[in-house]
């Protein structure tokens, strides 16, 4: 009789203590912006998969492990490549398998990676950007290769250079190639960016010039041509998806002044990328500015403040993770999260920035994780906007929160079909926070603490932001 009366007064007390939380007319401020990528390899294997000929499962659990890595970091975009040599890392009727899956260019690994990668990081708040190599057509010109691929199907657009093959920009049907797997990804995959890198033309080598008999200069309108139409390409088939481009970091040698480079990236890459940022031809430009804050002839400042004032779209650095602790530079973690802090004041921007390359993260090199989980990713962020594009909020959503024990139990809706997620922020101390950004398909999302208020608002595509639902104890 003792125990149930006990029992009885137990959940008497829980039910008390159980608050519903009801509508407020308390205005939010707007959440964190903030773009925070990592770059995922897959050419030779660098960070996924981690190795030639993994089943399909061990693939997929070292996908999670990766998102599940940068969910816990508060991180919310992947740049994960998906052309490396003219292949595909997805279901594709162009090209063939790529060989850094199952060790046999065009064998199937069992299931769609791409596909895999998106839903995962979807369900985790997390944007997948699809990257693409447009040119380069194999590393090693001896790799063994399937019929399919443009090394036996179109050798007459190939060109050797030195180890590398590539397909000659020039070529009409190189660059219908190129355009084909872009657009084929864009159409038929829920992916939020595309991005390229720096390999338009290879890095020269030896002193030898790449055998089309072109002009720099021409090389460069070849490049500008297909970039320009990259963009508009994209923008006619899925405006919300981001076009972003990553040159090499320094546009040319004695820009700004004081710095030096061993190659001249718009002379002998046929990159432009300052013409491509200040035309308005991508949505982001993430530069590699690989280097160390000093000294000033390659200073990571230097370089970013300089890229910045070439336009007005977000310019998001590359910033070398894995070379803490290494032979490059030796720099120390403490070196990135200086150059995370750098890239949040240096110009008038949207503030973000992207780690070369994931590995460092998943591995915590030299503490890197642990130091920006305690300090600049404490809390989440939201990818900034593109009000270039649209300023159209998506409509606010209807919410709920019940708090009991140790937490509150938030739950959304909305019937806004632009909705593609909920910011969740809270407000304790009398301070407002983001607390979660959670995927449109979220029903509820759990909370620690019992916080004085709770707001939810809806984000979509372009990320443009609703009037947020406010609920207070």
């Amino acid at each position: 009789m003792l125990a149930r009366i006990a029992a009885l007064t137990c959940l008497l007390s829980s039910l008390a203590s159980a608050q519903a939380y009801r509508p407020s007319g308390e205005k939010p401020p707007m959440p964190s912006r903030e773009f925070r990528g990592a770059w995922a390899a897959v050419v030779h294997n660098i960070d996924w998969p981690s190795k030639k000929g993994l089943s399909a499962g061990a693939q997929q659990a070292e996908m999670r492990g990766i998102l599940d890595k940068m969910a816990s970091l508060n991180m919310n975009a992947l740049i994960l490549q998906v052309r490396p040599h003219c292949d595909a890392v997805y279901q594709s009727s162009k090209e063939p398998w790529s060989p850094y899956l199952t060790g046999t260019m065009g064998q199937s690994p069992g299931y769609d990676p791409l596909d895999y990668a998106i839903r995962q990081a979807h369900a985790r708040g997390i944007e997948i950007h699809a990257w693409f190599n447009p040119f380069r057509a194999l590393s090693n010109a001896s790799q063994a290769c399937c019929s399919s691929h443009v090394a036996k199907a179109s050798a007459h657009i190939t060109k050797r250079y030195g180890n590398l093959l590539w397909c000659d920009p020039a070529e009409t049907e190189t660059r219908a190639r190129a355009f084909g797997a872009i657009l084929d990804v864009v159409q038929r995959y829920d992916v939020d960016g595309v991005h390229l890198d720096d390999y338009f033309y290879p890095y020269p080598e030896g002193g030898r010039a790449f055998p089309d008999g072109r002009s720099p200069a021409t090389r460069r309108k070849i490049v500008d041509d297909f970039v320009q139409k990259l963009y508009s390409d994209v923008k006619r088939t899925k405006p919300w998806v981001r076009v972003g481009i990553s040159p090499f970091g320094i546009w040319r040698p004695g820009v700004p002044d004081g710095i030096e480079a061993g190659i001249d990236s718009y002379e002998q890459l046929g990159c432009d990328a300052r013409k491509w940022l200040a035309n308005g031809w991508v949505d982001y430009l993430a530069p590699q500015l690989y280097w160390r804050d000093q000294p000033r002839k390659q200073s990571f400042s230097a370089l970013l403040a300089w890229w910045r004032a070439q336009g007005s779209r977000p310019v998001w650095p590359g910033i070398a993770t894995t070379r803490i602790g290494g032979s490059e530079d030796g720099r120390p973690a403490s070196e990135i999260t200086k150059q995370v802090e750098l890239s949040r004041r240096i110009g008038k921007n949207w503030s973000g920035h992207l780690h070369w390359s994931v590995k460092g993260l998943t591995k915590n090199q030299g503490g890197i994780s642990t130091m920006l989980a305690k300090g600049a990713y404490a809390q989440p962020a939201l990818v900034p906007p593109m009000p270039w594009l649209s300023q159209k909020p998506p409509g606010r959503p209807a919410a709920s929160a019940n708090g009991g024990g140790s937490g509150v139990t938030v739950s959304m809706q909305s019937g806004d079909r632009a909705t593609a997620r909920y910011a969740v922020q809270v407000k304790s101390g009398g301070q407002w926070r983001l607390a979660k950004v959670v995927s449109a398909g979220s029903k509820s999302v759990e909370l620690a603490g019992q916080p004085e208020a709770v707001a939810v608002s809806a984000v979509d595509r372009f990320g443009n932001v609703s009037t947020a639902t406010v609920l207070a104890r």
